[in-house]
């Protein structure tokens, strides 16, 4: 089950003041991100402080696309006190959204044909990873970063296959089965075939060593700590960092897949 509405909340707050206490720490606004090589940190910075007010916009217009928040909304400061305000600002106008709209209210979102509903929560949901993740490229810039919590990580996988990766658009290879194991204890299956991309939740610890054995084996399985799977997804750690067993060409291809081409 997906956390809590509330949950998620806290922990959007939490994640941000994180990533706003990193901002703080670097020596320099200017230097490089390395897990977003084209960004500076203050770039990062003002991806999330724009992102947050654009969505906060968002879940407030309900199903209606909104209009951008970034339209005559203040810009992100270059001095590093008025930047922090701004941020904590852009956060707060996320959580007051997302609080007066609740979890089940119909909202725009880009994932129309996911397994992931349209809803305030929803987004809420990808919020807290959006967060979490660019929190963890901006203490990796700083040299201090932290791994995922097993709480935001474990949601975070699944909230991953269910939103960004499953769709209905055909999968332009034979059909596939890529399995990831939590070793927290979750487990899941991301189904590829012409009908789409599906993630199902698969039965058992998710301990015990991965393989490929028998006729309902993936052609790939991942094994590694929740926190490890989702920087994997997201791009941060390449997938070798985990224990693989079967075609690692599958992940390649699932990366470079574009479902929208």
């Amino acid at each position: 089950m997906p956390l809590e509405f509330p949950v998620l909340l806290r922990l959007i707050d939490e994640r941000s003041t994180a990533f706003r206490a990193a901002v703080a720490s670097a020596p320099s606004l200017d230097v490089q991100v390395p897990t977003c090589p084209e960004w500076t940190l203050f770039d990062l910075a003002q991806h999330i402080g724009e992102g947050r007010r654009d969505w906060a916009a968002t879940v407030a217009a309900g199903p209606a696309p909104a209009k951008s928040a970034a339209e005559g909304a203040p810009v992100a400061p270059r001095e590093r006190e008025s930047l922090l305000a701004w941020l904590a600002e852009s956060t707060e106008q996320l959580l007051d959204a997302l609080r007066k709209a609740g979890p089940d209210r119909g909202c725009w979102t880009w994932w129309g044909t996911s397994q992931s509903p349209e809803t305030s929560g929803a987004v809420a949901r990808h919020q807290l990873q959006q967060m979490a993740v660019h929190t963890y490229d901006a203490q990796i810039t700083v040299g201090a970063p932290q791994p995922l919590s097993a709480e935001v990580a474990l949601d975070g996988v699944d909230e991953f296959l269910s939103t960004c990766v499953a769709t209905a658009s055909a999968w332009p290879h034979k059909p596939a089965t890529v399995d990831f194991h939590a070793s927290e204890g979750r487990s899941w299956r991301l189904s590829l075939s012409a009908d789409g991309a599906r993630t199902t939740r698969l039965p058992g610890s998710g301990t015990g060593p991965a393989t490929t054995a028998g006729p309902d084996a993936a052609g790939l399985s991942a094994r590694g700590t929740a926190g490890e799977l989702a920087l994997i997804l997201h791009g941060r750690i390449p997938i070798d960092s985990v224990e693989l067993d079967g075609d690692q060409r599958l992940f390649d291809q699932l990366s470079a897949w574009d479902p929208d081409e």
